[in-house]
């Protein structure tokens, strides 16, 4: 767009705003503007860039654009990556999961040997009474005051 010299109310009609707000952005300094020889103020709108700047201007965006669209590949191939290895790690932690059953700690009554029987494990050097107070002790107390 070639550059145009207005009247304030054009220019807000071209800028699809109000009379106050080209005004506003005059004394801010953010519109060009001028003094006629009438009185009226006018504003200027429109480029002044010469016609070879925004040539340039494209071909920095082009270079700006490759750049970044090889960033992006980097960081898009860096994501697949690391979803890969998110991937494994929650298919490891759902084995080792599943054989949280398998591992556990046999029963406080059962033999550490694995497959001892009573008579062959070490309580079988015990004599019945001693035994049987031995089982008491390991009763909780509210059992052995209030009953079984």
């Amino acid at each position: 767009m070639a550059r145009q010299r207005l009247t304030v109310q054009q220019a807000a009609e071209v800028l699809g705003s109000s009379v106050d707000a080209v005004r506003s952005r005059i004394r801010r300094g953010s519109l060009d503007s001028e003094k006629g020889e009438d009185g009226r103020v006018y504003v200027w709108l429109g480029d002044d860039s010469p016609p070879d700047e925004p040539q340039g201007q494209v071909e920095g965006s082009r270079e700006l654009v490759d750049v970044l669209r090889a960033q992006v590949e980097d960081l898009q191939g860096r994501l697949d990556r690391e979803q890969d290895a998110n991937r494994e790690n929650r298919r490891i932690i759902a084995a080792l999961t599943s054989r949280i059953p398998e591992i556990e700690a046999p029963a406080g009554g059962e033999a550490r040997g694995g497959d001892l029987s009573a008579e062959e494990g070490p309580e079988a050097s015990t004599p019945p009474a001693e035994r049987a107070a031995q089982e008491e002790a390991r009763r909780p107390w509210w059992r052995r005051v209030f009953g079984p």
